[in-house]
């Protein structure tokens, strides 16, 4: 498949609350440095703006993103507001609160429930934004989120947010902030060896709510980038559909459910072009069973 060619709209689309974008989206972190956050060589300011920019290009309307997403020289929000503003009406901008990072870049104390508002407006700026389509309570080890989700729902009835998810949450996570406010997506660590959330991908399902996974081609390389020796089976579906291991971990999370959004990030142009022509590949069922014999060891 060549470039010109790909299209993020081959994955399908799901709809956000009242916003429609296409399966396939892009996460910011890897913008900022070889590695997440403040360690690592920077990512060459030029060649991130040019991906965000391809990415768009190639359909790509969701980007994931968040303030505490730096490095020492680089701040993705800062390259997305370089990159595309003004920004596209259909381009949808999703972020992250709760963690906090200091001028340092050192991991702080989480939000309190009266922070977030400052870490919306943090977003606000540095986007270059009046308001935000999506923003995600990132937990932090909370059992009870309702004063932290209450408080970014009044964010949401002053016009500051538009819609809320939550992200690294479980299913009582889900019913505590439904219960104050409509939750639009779910961002949860999930992939073909880190199947443990099961139970979440089936309750956002039923419920009309997008799941998105986060880690889904880094596996257990976690922030650290895709570190891991690759498992013989996906090696070997790659190798029968001509493709990349990456891709065909991003077309098996695709096959999870139609309410499944996809946000692989990166700062490599050919990765980016890779990335979003996985969003049109098919696996076969013997294939997906086969993938999923591998979560069933890890587990």
């Amino acid at each position: 498949m060549t470039s010109h060619t790909v299209s993020a709209a081959a994955a399908g689309t799901w709809m956000l609350g009242d916003l429609k974008v296409n399966r396939i989206g892009f996460g910011a972190m890897r913008l900022t440095g070889s590695s997440a956050f403040h360690q690592g060589t920077p990512r060459d300011r030029g060649q991130a703006i040019r991906v965000l920019r391809r990415a768009v290009e190639l359909g790509v309307d969701h980007i994931d993103t968040a303030a505490f997403y730096f490095s020492r020289l680089r701040s993705a929000n800062e390259l997305i507001n370089s990159a595309l503003a003004p920004y596209p009406d259909d381009l949808v901008i999703a972020t992250k609160v709760g963690p906090a990072r200091d001028a340092g870049g050192e991991w702080a104390a989480p939000a309190r429930p009266d922070q977030l508002r400052g870490q919306v407006e943090e977003n606000l700026r540095q986007l270059g934004c009046d308001h935000l389509d999506l923003v995600n309570l990132r937990l932090m080890g909370q059992d009870d989120i309702s004063e932290h989700f209450g408080a970014l729902a009044e964010l949401r009835d002053a016009g500051l947010v538009r819609h809320l998810g939550i992200s690294g949450a479980r299913p009582e996570h889900l019913a505590q902030a439904q219960a104050i406010a409509p939750v639009v997506c779910v961002q949860n660590r999930y992939g073909i060896d880190a199947p443990g959330d099961g139970q979440m991908l089936r309750e956002c399902a039923a419920r009309g709510i997008a799941f998105v996974p986060f880690f889904a081609i880094a596996g257990k390389g976690r922030e650290a980038g895709a570190v891991r020796v690759e498992h013989d089976e996906v090696r070997a579906v790659a190798r029968a559909h001509g493709v990349s291991s990456a891709q065909v971990r991003l077309a098996w999370i695709l096959q999870q459910g139609a309410h499944v959004l996809a946000i692989p990030g990166t700062g490599n142009p050919e990765h980016l072009v890779a990335n979003v022509a996985a969003g049109a590949l098919q696996l076969a069922e013997e294939e997906l069973q086969l993938l999923d014999s591998i979560g069933r060891s890890a587990s």
